[in-house]
């Protein structure tokens, strides 16, 4: 059997949780050929997960800025001439003591990558998602050596400036390297308008309805002037950085599936009798370009299980999807969140054994 799980954000790793539930289904069915395959889908923690498959990882630090330009350690995974960035680990929200929505930026992102290039790395995958800006990837961009003017000289940092945006030089920027670069989205959003951005992420990064539009105009302006394809999917993904990395040369990609691969999840499905994957929440969005959608795509059938922090109310009747949910085995979301791996072994115990197990069955 294989099991396949993405991060419970906030309590389990990708790689945790599969060996909570490792050693929850080896306790009722002791026998079974486990095999175990993290996965992520370009969120925080995919560059874990690559580490745990890839060929002779090694971490390389790089000194960079957060989201709002204070120092920070920045870090990619190189295999080979592959390099792994992340940008929740660099200049990620999670970081900030306090949201700022207008001049949060992605330079740090941009000094990681822009290293990477130079150490020689030949192909880059970049994890974009986590973010805690609206640039447009401008900052990113500026790191990398563009330069953006506006009316009345270089723009301020972040998205605030951006409407006022007038042209873009891009002599010094580095070229993309020979293996190309490729931007794991987990979403469609596109880069500007109601399903944009700005209006779709903006509020959770601290931004009101007048620095959402404020923000979309000048996500608009930005394209005006770079070019592109704005309405890509995934171009709003991280801010619309997305977007502005694909306008230096970057692939969208969808980010489950090109993991997937890169771990070698369809060759380990093929030859399974049962899988068994998770998250912390697993509602409709899990079904559209998330690790577990796309570990349930490839899978499939009645063989397939999923356990979750708490499941939303309209997969739970769902019947063709067998869907656990952390928070009803536990008795309440506070109880599951306090001990996730024991409650992550007595599901994954009580699908092995097909049986009603007790919380006492578990191992401790």
């Amino acid at each position: 059997m294989v099991i396949a799980p993405d991060k419970f954000k906030g309590t389990l790793t990708a790689a945790s949780a599969a060996e909570a539930m490792a050693e929850g289904w080896r306790s009722a069915r002791p026998d079974d050929d486990v095999v175990l395959l993290p996965m992520a889908d370009g969120g925080d923690g995919t560059a874990a997960v690559l580490a745990g498959k890839l060929p002779d990882p090694r971490w390389v630090s790089v000194p960079s800025v957060n989201a709002v330009g204070l120092p920070h350690p920045g870090r990619y995974l190189r295999s080979g001439d592959l390099a792994v960035v992340e940008l929740a680990e660099i200049c990620g929200i999670a970081d900030l003591d306090k949201l700022d929505p207008l001049s949060a930026h992605t330079i740090g992102l941009g000094i990681v990558i822009a290293a990477a290039i130079r150490a020689g790395s030949r192909r880059l995958l970049i994890a974009p998602a986590g973010s805690a800006s609206t640039d447009g990837g401008t900052g990113a961009l500026s790191a990398l050596g563009a330069q953006f003017v506006g009316y009345r000289g270089i723009l301020p940092v972040g998205g605030e400036g951006l409407p006022n945006l007038a042209r873009v030089d891009r002599r010094r920027l580095l070229p993309v390297p020979a293996e190309g670069v490729q931007i794991l989205v987990d979403v469609d959003a596109v880069l500007f308008g109601p399903a944009g951005a700005a209006a779709v992420f903006g509020p959770q990064k601290g931004a009101d309805e007048a620095a959402i539009r404020h923000l979309d105009r000048g996500l608009r302006r930005l394209a005006e002037v770079l070019g592109g394809d704005p309405d890509a999917p995934g171009a709003g993904a991280a801010g619309g950085a997305a977007y502005g990395l694909a306008c230096w040369g970057a692939d969208l990609v969808p980010g489950a599936q090109a993991i997937a691969e890169l771990i070698g999840l369809p060759e380990a499905l093929r030859s399974a009798d049962v899988v068994l994957t998770g998250e912390g929440r697993f509602d409709r969005t899990s079904l559209a370009g998330k690790a577990v959608g796309h570990v349930l795509d490839l899978a499939g059938g009645e063989r397939t299980h999923v356990v979750a922090g708490s499941v939303s109310d309209d997969l739970v009747g769902d019947r063709s999807i067998d869907a656990v949910s952390l928070t009803e085995l536990a008795g309440s979301g506070g109880a599951a969140l306090a001990e996730p791996a024991r409650w992550l072994r007595l599901a994954a115990a009580k699908i092995a054994a097909g049986s009603s197990a007790e919380a006492s069955d578990v191992p401790p």
